[in-house]
């Protein structure tokens, strides 16, 4: 009696956690972004931006490989004007498309962050991951910050790193 108690103690507890889904693909709503008026194309200034991330990295040697969550932000820096995103594309180390995460222009309010997280199950990208983001400023706006941070953790030790957006067009 005692051990179909216990059985039934732990297939309860068991089915009762959650599934470890990979949270990058939709950790925000997109569709609540989804900008239904964009200001006229004259008003606004576009560009694009490359960010590399890390899901793996090398350790020793090239045989010895460690994975990363990586939290990818798209910052406002404006205090007054709203900016616009067209594509946040997500390429692994070999150039590959792995996933698009939007297909409709998205806004991002004044002075706030949006985040992409790519979890440390997700090995996809691999140590050569990179972004690439297509946006839309007012003509006077400050153009959007995109980071990354990677971070590891394994018993007592820690690794984390960032990485900044660089414009490319």
């Amino acid at each position: 009696m005692k051990n179909l108690l216990l059985f039934l103690i732990i297939v309860a507890f068991v089915s009762c956690q959650e599934k470890n889904d990979i949270s990058s693909i939709d950790p925000v709503n997109w569709d609540k972004r989804e900008v239904k008026n964009l200001p006229v194309d004259s008003l606004l200034v576009s560009g694009q931006t490359y960010l590399s991330i890390y899901s793996q990295i090398y350790s020793q040697t090239e045989h010895r490989i460690h994975n990363l969550t990586a939290t990818v932000s798209l910052r406002n820096t404006n205090v007054n004007d709203t900016i616009y995103i067209n594509k946040a594309d997500y390429y692994n180390t070999n150039g590959n498309l792995i996933r698009s995460y939007f297909d409709k222009t998205i806004f991002i309010a004044p002075m706030e962050t949006v985040e992409i997280v790519i979890d440390e199950v997700d090995q996809e990208g691999g140590t050569g991951a990179n972004f690439i983001f297509d946006w839309k400023v007012h003509q006077k706006s400050h153009e959007p910050l995109f980071e990354g941070v990677m971070i590891s953790t394994y018993g007592q030790q820690g690794l984390s790193f960032t990485t900044q957006g660089k414009r490319i067009k």
